[in-house]
């Protein structure tokens, strides 16, 4: 997507952990407006139109009231780590009838029945064990579930998501799972203050996605690139991502460690957001 004219744009990892937090309708108005506005400088940049990158607010660790807050302000789409987590909040806000749930993080197969039964999208599938679970779930709700396939672009051993050399061959499984519907691709990039490194990240699922796009299985979108957090979502943008996954920089920081809601799939840090 980068049209080739060099790019200088840098992280804003350095503000991890010290975004202001939003405590009320207000704050959020001004936190969405500022995301935005660099949304639409970001996309200026590279030529593109900002109303093709969906801003998804990640509300992990935050409580149903300060989701409230952020409805109040015009959000519709929350991101969620914890299945259990996002469920809770799905049945607390049950009264607002336009909310749409997003699951983000990793998923183990006996949560499948929690996401089956209220997300709209699930944004880290990298296993069958849990395509099958998650299909079998489905079929018992009459639901269909839009799906994200996870890559580790910065091949880190602490991230999940499948090499880049075994997308191609877990594509061609997935038709199986009629309720499994494959929008796109996911990463996370590595977290950072060199964003050379990260745009290299977010360069290896674009072109990977444009050489799967050649002979994807009939049924299979790969339309979606979910790439970008709060401290690299500008440089996402520029290399093509389609949704940004934006916490802090929305919400403000989180007391929560990372670790927890980003468990750790071998022995490296968490993930942020």
């Amino acid at each position: 997507m980068n049209t080739g004219i060099p790019l200088d744009t840098s992280t804003l990892h350095d503000q991890h952990g010290h975004w202001p937090q939003a405590e009320s309708v207000e704050d959020f108005r001004h936190n969405i407006a500022a995301v935005q506005s660099r949304i639409a400088a970001a996309c200026e940049r590279v030529g593109r139109d900002p109303a093709s990158v969906r801003l998804l607010p990640v509300s992990k660790t935050k409580p149903e009231s300060i989701l409230r807050l952020a409805y109040t302000a015009g959000c519709r789409h929350f991101g969620e780590n914890k299945p259990q987590e996002a469920y809770g909040k799905w049945e607390a806000m049950a009264d607002l009838g336009d909310l749409h749930w997003s699951v983000i993080g990793h998923l183990q197969t006996n949560k499948a029945k929690l996401v089956a039964r209220f997300a709209a999208e699930f944004q880290a599938l990298d296993s069958l064990r849990v395509a099958e679970a998650l299909e079998r779930r489905l079929q018992d709700e009459g639901r269909s579930l839009d799906v994200f396939v996870q890559v580790n672009t910065s091949m880190e051993d602490s991230k999940y998501g499948l090499p880049p050399t075994e997308v191609a061959a877990f594509l061609r499984a997935l038709p199986a799972f009629s309720a499994l519907r494959v929008r796109g691709l996911m990463t996370l990039a590595m977290f950072s203050a060199d964003a050379a490194q990260v745009r290299q990240c977010f360069v290896r699922l674009r072109e990977l996605r444009d050489r799967l796009r050649q002979d994807a299985p009939a049924g299979i979108g790969l339309d979606e690139l979910s790439m970008g957090m709060s401290g690299d979502y500008e440089i996402a943008i520029e290399e093509g991502a389609t949704v940004v996954r934006v916490g802090q920089a929305i919400f403000g920081a989180r007391a929560t460690p990372d670790a927890l809601y980003w468990p750790a799939a071998g022995a490296g840090a968490g993930e942020q957001g």
